[in-house]
């Protein structure tokens, strides 16, 4: 086979252009197989037509030989020599359409059935024209292209006959081609067919599946004139029709119907149709209501009901529910097929339950059956949110060995996966993996990127592939505007957000709330309040509001700035422009007055909440809590906490940390390690922060500090966030400074005592010995742990970052031998910064064997299937060579058959 290698040219700021010889490659392939030499091609289709008399034919693998290369041409002429033949003619055609190079894709299928018809072959291209239909009612595309073929030939005089005709209606209703189909049945109308009840059917279906049901029904009327009676077939098209509209009351119009008339009894499709309009409707309450009914009147669910059912209760996260169906419907009788699996699995992964999905994925190979490509891309997505990028290159591999080729959603879906671990340059080099697997790169992909690289705050890099995109025909849309204006903001640079603004709105892309609210937030933080409030008053100028977000960035920053006044003047405009104030709303006000020792003020706020309709949530009471404890009122605090679970909303584990952090820091650590205990209890496990504070009132305690010592201390406090990831700056230096080690680890068993695991306390003891040099003995503390059964994951990492910044990786081998011996696994940041040094210094045999290290702890069966993307997550790249990558990736020379 010839295979000509073209270039594809650049216009500037344009369209890709394509050379001539790429759009004339396929007639040169054919010239070149006629050139070679005439008498020997003419042969070739004789002995071909001459074997193809012989039993067996399809198995001779001479012939096979013979036409892996053939031409349409070719075919045609060795089909024309068996003219009298229509049965081994067509036999041939579907035949060969498999073997030859040159007939795989629809397009040459379509141009050798036009050679058939061009030789005036009518009843081999007839039965030719239904294999053609048969395979293109798989693709829309695939069948718009046999719909313009036919269209052609009918302008030429060549006229379908019925048969092909009424697969021709059937094949399009499959791929929802519904006006198409009406097109169609005018023509075989036209062509002076007489229509039987089959084909008045499919046309209603049709119609129906396409939302056409008012012309369906206009249809069914001329039906009915004809003579034709309702069935049972054709009512349900009509609820299809009606669900697709979201006319659910119509639909059950219909269906009641149904159930009066003879032979229209509703079965078990025209229930699962009404059930999944309920169910898209998010009446799930009537859906199953609709179940049990169905099973009352003797026609039992099917597959398809219950894989309805459980997609649309794995979209409201009830993953339990979907669980119990699997088991009820696996009970009755109804083997559950790959949507069945692919609900739940996607729903598993959503909720984060990925090694649930993952078993689901096995029991569903159990069972015989074929994942598809969503299947795949599910389990890829829920892997890439848990951080777990190994394990989602695995599925790749896993997808590739069973022949199902990853699509530019896969890779999508990888992109994001890395960019959500801060490895935006790795998502960027992903992109030659996809050109080098024949997909095009789309708007998604380089929204990622733009995104991703703004997070990161890489923003040289996203403007340069901002500006790559309409080169290569793709127009920024609103999501790629917004993430540069987010990431200009963040990064203190609100004017030139603000002329990205102008160019977004010069492109035709109005900004939206959330583009406004983002650049209005950049005004803020670098203290332009007024130029925020002058843009906030054209957006309501401009009846750009849809909900109190905006309004709740400008009470933010006056909470902050400790002005009450301007807070409650913008919660008074909120209330004048007719939005309802959100609960973070309120949250935020009742931050205000917290901020300004105002705490009756805020118990207030909670109280008003509750008489407009708006409950205070678990950060609300939050702050409130933590306000009482900074006035010193820590029992009013602790009572606060318990009425929580008596308006149901259960304490979070900020919530917990505040009141631990007031023990501690006054001093009295057995209440911090009762809050403790009674968080443990309720089912919240400790973080970070609370061994920080539990760390900080031991050492208060052991050193007997001063009175100044604990003011300094609770002022501190007053100032620390109360989120979770500000924790470690919460704590004075001086106090853990000098803290004894083991005097530390009884703190470890108190804990433990509680009823959780001491890992997490380890972690923050030997990140504060690390941040003060003391590594020696926090190596000699975490080896300890670790052979007695413990793992601070963190802390491991921390001591193996220090050692490789240290170049002494040889040590940092042993370290994680011990850890691997013990059964624990170091993170893969751990593995990849090990590697990467043994591989610099030339000790390619150790970091191949650490490499060996992470695929057997990672659980990966087959290595070489997996090693190519491990080398690609592990080995780095840098940025300035990614872009050059970028602007040549559209434009690398690739083979054109």
């Amino acid at each position: 086979m010839l295979i000509h290698t073209t270039k594809l040219t650049k216009a500037p700021f344009g369209p890709l252009v394509f050379p001539s010889q790429f759009i004339f490659s396929s007639v040169s392939l054919i010239s070149t197989y006629n050139q070679k030499n005439p008498e020997t091609v003419e042969g070739t289709v004789y002995l071909v037509s001459s074997l193809v008399n012989k039993p067996n034919w399809e198995r001779n693998s001479h012939l096979k030989s013979l036409v892996s290369h053939m031409p349409p041409f070719a075919v045609h002429k060795i089909i024309e020599l068996h003219n009298n033949n229509t049965e081994l003619g067509v036999r041939f055609f579907k035949w060969v359409c498999k073997q030859s190079t040159y007939c795989y894709d629809i397009d040459s299928r379509i141009h050798l059935l036009n050679l058939i018809v061009s030789s005036n072959m009518f009843g081999i291209a007839h039965k030719v024209i239904i294999a053609l239909i048969k395979e293109c009612s798989n693709s829309e595309n695939d069948m718009l292209k046999l719909m313009g073929s036919l269209d052609e030939l009918r302008e030429v005089g060549f006229r379908l006959n019925y048969p092909c005709y009424s697969l021709l209606l059937m094949g399009l209703a499959k791929v929802n081609m519904g006006f198409v189909a009406f097109l169609v049945y005018k023509k075989l109308v036209a062509d002076g067919f007489v229509i039987g009840r089959i084909d008045y059917r499919t046309i209603i279906n049709a119609l129906c599946k396409n939302g056409y049901v008012q012309a369906g029904e206009m249809f069914l009327c001329r039906v009915l004139r004809l003579g034709f009676d309702l069935d049972t077939h054709i009512c349900t098209s009509l609820v299809l029709g009606y669900c697709r509209e979201r006319l659910l009351s119509d639909a059950f119009r219909v269906f009641e119907i149904m159930s009066i008339l003879d032979g229209c009894e509703p079965n078990s499709v025209t229930y699962s149709t009404l059930i999944h309009g309920l169910c898209e409707d998010g009446k799930l309450e009537e859906a199953f209501g609709l179940k049990e009914e169905m099973s009352r009147k003797g026609c039992l669910p099917t597959t398809r009901t219950y894989s309805v059912l459980l997609k649309a209760v794995c979209d409201i996260g009830l993953i339990d529910k979907a669980i119990s169906l699997l088991d009820e419907m696996v009970r009755n009788g109804c083997k559950p097929n790959v949507y069945t699996y692919t609900a739940l699995i996607d729903g598993l992964c959503r909720e984060g339950k990925i090694e649930e999905a993952n078993g689901i994925f096995r029991r569903m190979l159990q069972d015989g059956l074929s994942p598809g490509i969503i299947t795949y891309n599910a389990l890829i997505n829920g892997y890439c949110k848990e951080g777990r990028i190994v394990s989602a290159f695995e599925i790749i591999g896993l997808m590739e060995r069973r022949n199902c080729k990853p699509n530019i959603r896969t890779y999508n879906e990888l992109m994001e996966g890395l960019c959500r671990v801060n490895k935006s340059y790795k998502a960027m080099f992903l992109l030659k993996r996809i050109v080098d697997n024949g997909l095009s790169p789309n708007s998604v992909t380089y929204n990622i990127l733009v995104d991703g690289l703004c997070r990161e705050g890489q923003l040289d890099v996203a403007f340069k592939i901002f500006r790559s995109m309409e080169v290569f025909g793709f127009q920024p849309d609103a999501l790629t505007f917004t993430a540069l204006i987010d990431g200009l903001c963040k990064n203190r640079k609100p004017e030139w957000a603000n002329a990205l603004f102008g160019l977004m709105a010069k492109s035709g892309i109005p900004p939206d709330e959330i583009a406004f609210t983002a650049l209005m937030d950049g005004y803020c933080k670098i203290g332009k309040t007024r130029d925020a409030l002058l843009l906030f008053t054209w957006m309501m100028d401009h009846t750009y509001l849809n909900s109190s977000h905006a309004f709740n960035l400008f009470v933010d920053v006056f909470c902050k700035e400790n002005k009450l006044k301007e807070e409650y003047t913008m919660f008074g405009k909120i209330l004048k422009y007719g939005l309802v104030p959100s609960v973070v709303t309120y949250t935020i006000l009742v931050d205000g007055q917290c901020r300004a020792g105002e705490i009756n003020s805020s118990l207030n706020m909670l109280e008003l909440m509750k008489r407009v309709g708006c409950a205070p949530n678990v950060y609300t009471y939050t702050i409130v809590i933590n306000g009482l404890c900074q006035n010193g009122r820590i029992q009013e605090a602790e009572s606060l906490l318990s009425s929580m679970f008596d308006v149901g909303v259960p304490p979070n584990v900020i919530t917990y940390t505040t009141l631990v952090k007031a023990h501690a820091n006054a001093g009295r650590l057995d209440c911090a390690l009762n809050i403790v205990n009674t968080m443990v209890k309720n089912g919240c496990q400790p973080n970070r922060s609370i061994y920080s504070a539990l760390l900080s009132g031991f050492s208060l305690s052991n050193k007997n500090a001063e009175a100044q010592i604990f003011t300094h201390s609770a002022n501190l406090d007053a100032d620390c966030s109360l989120s979770d990831e500000n924790d470690n700056d919460c704590l004075s230096s001086h106090m853990l400074k000098d803290i004894d080690v083991e005097l530390a680890s009884e703190l470890a068993d108190e804990i433990e005592r509680c009823g959780v695991s001491a890992a997490e306390f380890y972690n923050v003891l030997v990140l504060r010995l690390c941040r003060e040099g003391r590594m020696a003995e926090a190596d000699h503390l975490i080896r300890d742990k670790v052979k007695f059964g413990l793992f601070p994951d963190k802390a491991v990492s921390s001591i193996i970052e220090w050692h490789c910044r240290e170049k002494r990786y040889d040590y940092c081998l042993d370290f994680m031998k011990l850890i691997l011996d013990n059964g624990f696994v170091p993170s893969f940041t751990s593995f990849c910064l090990v590697i990467q040094g043994l591989d610099g210094e030339g000790k390619i045999q150790q970091a191949q064997n650490l490499v060996s290290d992470l695929l057997r702890c990672s659980g990966v069966q087959e290595e070489n299937a997996i090693l190519p993307y491990i080398d690609f997550l592990v080995k780095g790249y840098q940025s300035h060579e990614l872009v050059e990558l970028i602007d040549q990736l559209h434009y690398r020379e690739r083979p054109v058959i």
